[in-house]
């Protein structure tokens, strides 16, 4: 027996397309975050002239020929050299996703308490109110109203077939929710793995900053003599400082937004594995 499944193909794609693309989305951010680098980091107005830092490997040198040094905490970031472009690129991909995976979850939570919807529906289950449950999945719209909503279109198509024992109905039930649930979980998933990613990624693109900035200190140390560039010094170790505040941040923002968004799927899945069972149980009681 061939079981009615209310998706439609368009449907299955949809719920597979859903989402940002991170291959277009990426590369966009990339460009955005080296403008954000060179333009509003570098800015002229983030630095002033200063003569004491006259042959020191500093920012830029303006049109004058000055050498110029940071003036507020853009300029600072700044300064952090080529590594910045990366690190800020990755802070504004990971706020980017988030908001995409925060819309896309609360749209999958559906329309009103997740909670509630569940409630609702088992006690109908238990009155064996079929036709009123899938009223209900109609109007939460969200994926556990989907999932759900297949396992009671099968429920249905069950009930009235005179082909198959109990058991076999009841396997093939079981197969319609899981079929269900695996559909709707890409959805929920994508774009999560470039949260985890960058939660690591992000600390040890970090530590080679850290560890280009201490080269060119040590280098500094070493090119003086006897009498080190002071200037040069600073510099280089403000390099490493920088690269490495940038990269903790953006991997701790990373992680928490990750463990947070994680959350919220399995509440979904639990919730969808819990009113599965009441459908399995329903069906037991009635057939």
């Amino acid at each position: 027996m061939e079981m009615n499944v209310s998706k439609s193909d368009e449907q299955v794609v949809a719920r597979k397309a859903g989402g940002l693309n991170p291959a277009v989305i990426i590369p966009i951010l990339l460009v955005i975050g080296i403008c954000i680098w060179l333009f509003v980091l570098g800015s002229p107005g983030n630095f002033k002239a200063d003569p004491r830092l006259a042959g020191a490997s500093v920012a830029f040198s303006d049109v004058e020929g000055k050498e110029m040094h940071p003036e507020g905490f853009l300029g600072m970031i700044y300064m952090g050299g080529i590594i910045v472009p990366l690190l800020v690129t990755f802070m504004i991909t990971v706020i980017v996703f988030s908001f995409e995976r925060y819309f896309v979850l609360n749209k999958a939570s559906g329309a009103g308490s997740v909670d509630n919807f569940v409630v609702k529906v088992r006690s109908l289950l238990n009155q064996n109110k079929i036709d009123e449950a899938l009223e209900e999945c109609d109007r939460q719209q969200g994926s556990v109203g989907n999932v759900v909503k297949e396992g009671l279109t099968t429920y249905k198509a069950l009930a009235h077939d005179t082909t198959l024992n109990k058991e076999q109905k009841m396997v093939a039930l079981n197969k319609a929710i899981e079929e269900a649930t695996t559909l709707e979980m890409p959805m929920l998933e994508k774009n999560m793995m470039i949260l985890s990613t960058l939660g690591t990624v992000a600390t040890l693109v970090a530590l080679l900053g850290t560890v280009i900035g201490m080269i060119r200190a040590f280098f500094a140390l070493g090119a003086g003599g006897g009498t080190p560039d002071a200037a040069a010094l600073s510099i280089g170790i403000s390099e490493a400082l920088i690269n490495t505040a940038l990269g903790i941040g953006t991997s701790a923002v990373a992680i928490i937004l990750y463990n947070f968004f994680t959350s919220k799927i399995d509440g979904l899945t639990y919730k969808i594995d819990e009113i599965a069972m009441s459908i399995q149980q329903s069906f037991a009681e009635f057939h």
